[in-house]
């Protein structure tokens, strides 16, 4: 790509792409120091203010998972899983995951995982995990300031399109939906995005790599990145991008076979009956697809999506068009949580939107129109953190138990007398906090198989008895138990005999 200098704006230069098209002025590449420390007084503290949203952020929603954590409010899937695989790896030992009965990488191929290993070493659990993701979804304010501050050159813009970030309301309601590896990617897929946006390659490349990392499906992403890279930016790194991305999602259905037995695990999501079905009736039958498109609140979830950007990335919608194959298969999806804000499922959108709509706005020429764009994505994002936000300064913030809730008190009361090496079957809300073990059942597992098993075996073996079900020493479970599980329970109890009890909780030991 060639540069060539810009008379009218000093100390910058004008990106010329393959089209002849003039770009937005950027400013040169300054040091590390020179970006923190230089400028005037009033930028100083305007990058003041920013990090001080940020460390706000990270602290806000880490405090607020441990008091759920704490409290009784997650599982064994969605955070224990994950808790027990770290650990397992801490230990230089194969993540078999006894919660769900596959390998870790099993489930989703999150090889980003590793690197919270060290961590685990010193600091095992909710306080390592929860911090991870917390930092992973307000980093990406930072890529997000950064490309504001090169293409509109001024520090009090870039601040509040950073914080506009921070109040988006699917990153808090990502950061409270328990734990997933997702949550890495505002932050590095944001960074991915900004060094392709500024030609940075080595950095580009780094982060490239640590977002496919995250997850198999993030290819879906890289792709359309290195498109526009091909296009915009250099042909060479954008075609190896887009190869890239393509063997990073055959290696990863190669691991998943391998490890789980199901290629596709995510398949029946597809709607009419896989990518040839809905290929078919969108052909022959479009008014029942265009019928389907509009069920189950996906138009609202298309509003919720963009609302807090004003819509703004429209106007120049290549950056943000690295997201659409993902809003695609979110829209299409006939899993229901993949079209609502407050799952973790939108996270991976919200850097391509958010650097997208910066992208947008400095193609806007300065004056009134540009002001106002600005002002409407700043109003909007605010709005909507308040309206559908986790924010303690939103309208309706989820509802959950405090950690001195008495089921949780009592909990942690029987909790102390299971030994650390003991195999357990627990209820749910309670494996994640035995978690660090090498065997560990969610109740009523093993004993009548539920969710468990590699992905292809899962609905055979349901409600069968395990062979793992005579080595359970403790069983953790609450004293009124469904009609299931207490027929289930009834034919083990004879085996087991009562070590305390209190209101909420029993713990029974085999004899």
């Amino acid at each position: 790509m060639q540069s060539v200098g810009d008379a009218g704006v000093p100390g910058t230069l004008a990106a010329v792409n393959t089209s002849g098209a003039p770009e937005p002025a950027v400013e040169e590449r300054k040091p590390l120091s020179a970006w923190l420390l230089g400028g005037s007084r009033s930028d100083r503290l305007w990058r003041l203010a920013f990090a001080a949203a940020l460390v706000w952020w990270v602290w806000n929603f880490t405090h607020t998972s441990l008091r759920v954590h704490h409290g009784l409010g997650t599982s064994a899937y969605d955070y224990g899983l994950y808790d027990q695989g770290v650990w397992l790896l801490s230990r230089l030992e194969a993540p078999f995951i006894t919660l769900m009965g596959r390998n870790l990488f099993g489930d989703h191929v999150s090889l980003i995982l590793v690197v919270l290993v060290p961590f685990y070493w010193f600091l095992p659990g909710a306080g390592t995990l929860f911090t991870f993701q917390s930092i992973g979804l307000a980093g990406g304010a930072i890529p997000v300031y950064l490309l504001a501050r090169r293409l509109l050159g001024s520090e009090p813009v870039a601040v509040l399109l950073g914080v506009a970030f921070l109040a988006n309301p699917a990153l808090g309601g990502t950061a409270m939906e328990q734990f997933h590896p997702d949550s890495a990617l505002p932050l590095l897929f944001g960074f991915a995005v900004y060094f392709a946006v500024t030609s940075r390659w080595g950095p580009y490349a780094v982060f490239v790599v640590l977002a496919l990392l995250v997850k198999e499906d993030v290819a879906l992403l890289v792709i359309p990145l290195g498109v526009w890279v091909a296009f915009r930016r250099d042909r060479t790194i954008g075609l190896a991008t887009l190869a890239f991305g393509v063997g990073s999602l055959l290696f990863g259905i190669v691991v998943l076979f391998a490890l789980s037995g199901v290629a596709f695990p995510n398949a029946w999501r597809i709607p009419f009956g896989g990518v040839t079905g809905l290929v078919a009736a969108t052909l022959s039958r479009p008014g029942e697809v265009f019928r389907y498109l509009l069920a189950d609140g996906r138009p609202w979830y298309l509003w919720q999506l963009t609302a807090p950007f004003a819509g703004v990335f429209l106007f120049a919608p290549e950056i943000a068009a690295v997201s659409v194959l993902v809003i695609v298969s979110n829209v299409i999806s006939t899993f229901g949580y993949q079209h609502m804000i407050g799952f973790h499922y939108t996270a991976p959108l919200l850097p391509g939107l958010a650097l997208g709509t910066v992208w947008a706005i400095s193609r806007i020429p300065a004056g009134r129109f540009r002001r106002g764009a600005l002002t409407a994505v700043v109003v909007m994002s605010l709005w909507t953190g308040y309206l559908w936000g986790e924010f303690p300064f939103s309208r309706a913030p989820g509802a959950h138990w405090p950690p001195d809730q008495p089921s949780a008190v009592w909990a942690r009361d029987l909790m102390d007398l299971v030994p650390d090496d003991a195999v357990v079957s627990a209820h749910w809300s309670i494996t994640p906090h035995l978690a660090h073990r090498r065997e560990i059942y969610m109740f009523p597992t093993p004993f009548y198989a539920l969710l468990y098993g590699p992905q292809d075996q899962v609905v055979a073996l349901e409600g069968s008895r395990l062979p793992q079900a005579d080595g359970v020493e403790y069983v953790f479970i609450p004293t009124d138990l469904d009609e299931r599980d207490g027929e289930v329970w009834d034919r083990e109890q004879p085996a087991f005999q009562l070590v305390a009890s209190n209101e909420a909780w029993q713990l029974w030991r085999r004899r």
